[in-house]
């Protein structure tokens, strides 16, 4: 990896710069918020169109439900990476965010950190290796899925069972805003809402009434105890701080019951949000909470159990040779090795690493203003990112910089 060819691939990167800015604004200005999923053929066109104007083949998958899965390849032969992305948000948290803002180098507006402009970034490094600024000998898929912010059940998943997901690939790179960190795992998740079945009566006529209320008191007293046995589970994945390494069960994220002080409340909810280590079963914890649930019915609680999402933690070491190729191409573009941390909840890497094929997640834009009302992304990071992109295809698949 020649420091003069790199420079000149990051010259040319950032002579992208203007373009891939205004491919993040262009993507922002489609409200593609989810839920409920708004948007979405609209904004596979847009993907689908930039695709076109590159000559990147590509097919679009309708997953059900108006869900769209585009899946394109750069390359006809050879070894296989793939990028993957994901291009619904989280609702805006003002009609304003939805049209972007420019403010010197910083683009505002929902999903330009999460993760419009890795999109940008990714298909700017195509463009990259298509100018010959690198010269990879194998193939580029291109992964863009709806339903990310959403366990992402519309996506990538449907990919898995179509078999549109190649098992052989030599490794995933996902555009996350993880504040120039590298996420090579994350944490698994089992998110319930907990509905407790009492009898409503008048306050005077109490005796008469099953209060849910007390009921749910009682099933999330035994959830508590469960919390305290799950806390001193600690990951030996990198994570900051220290204490997030722990275990976590989060009892009562949101709670509601009741109709009016004066009436023994007939029904009560919660939810519980259990986050998994990759060190940890799902299966197993799993287990562990519906066994509370069973205990409580054998009790006389008369409860129903919804599962709001679940899904697997995953881990690739950050010693496997590609996440040491990812790190290379990093610190020669931003002259500064990255670290590798746990991804703080669920992330798309889950899947592909299920199937074997080693996966990370390294984008521009910052996790901490990702969902919030303040959302930016800084176009020198997008240039930037767009650098490693290219410069990682051309390490995997036995390229070079030109």
């Amino acid at each position: 990896m020649d420091s003069a060819d790199v420079k000149a691939l990051i010259t040319r990167a950032f002579e992208l710069g203007p373009s891939m800015a205004a491919f993040t604004e262009k993507m922002i200005s489609i409200a593609s918020e989810n839920p409920p999923g708004n948007a979405y053929r609209e904004c596979v066109g847009m993907l689908g169109e930039e695709l076109r104007s590159m000559g990147i083949p590509h097919q679009v998958f309708e997953s059900g439900h108006s869900r769209y899965c585009l899946v394109g390849e750069y390359g006809s032969a050879g070894p296989l990476i793939y990028f993957h992305g994901h291009y619904d948000v989280v609702p805006a948290c003002s009609p304003d965010q939805l049209t972007p803002r420019r403010d010197g180098n910083r683009i505002w507006g929902r999903g330009s950190s999460d993760m419009k402009s890795g999109l940008a970034a990714m298909l700017g490094a195509i463009k990259l290796l298509r100018s010959g600024a690198t010269k990879p000998a194998g193939r580029v898929g291109i992964v863009l899925v709806p339903d990310e912010e959403t366990a992402g059940q519309g996506g990538t998943p449907y990919l898995i069972r179509s078999e549109l997901i190649d098992r052989a690939a030599l490794g995933m790179f996902m555009p996350e805003c993880a504040s120039g960190t590298v996420w090579n795992s994350n944490r698994g998740a089992i998110s319930l809402r907990i509905r407790i079945k009492g009898k409503p009566a008048h306050v005077g006529l109490h005796f008469q009434g099953i209060n849910a209320f007390e009921k749910m008191v009682q099933v999330a007293g035994e959830l508590s105890k469960l919390e305290r046995e799950v806390r001193p589970q600690r990951t030996a994945y990198n994570v900051t701080p220290e204490a997030a390494r722990n275990s976590i069960l989060l009892v009562g994220g949101r709670v509601r019951g009741g109709t009016n002080f004066n009436l023994v409340p007939g029904e009560c909810e919660f939810t519980v949000d259990r986050r998994i280590n990759p060190e940890e079963s799902l299966k197993d914890e799993r287990r562990r909470l519906f066994d509370v649930f069973d205990r409580a019915r054998q009790a006389g609680v008369d409860l129903d159990v919804e599962t709001l999402q679940e899904g697997e933690s995953s881990g690739t070491h950050e010693d496997h040779p590609v996440a040491q190729v990812l790190s290379r191409c990093i610190k020669a573009v931003t002259g500064k090795a990255p670290s590798f941390e746990m991804c703080p909840g669920l992330c798309e890497i889950r899947y592909y690493a299920s199937l074997g094929v080693p996966a990370f997640a390294y984008g521009p834009g910052l996790l901490e203003v990702a969902h919030g009302p303040e959302e930016y992304v800084q176009v020198d990071e997008i240039c930037r990112s767009a650098a490693v992109y290219a410069l990682v295809a051309g390490e995997l698949l036995g390229g070079s910089v030109a």
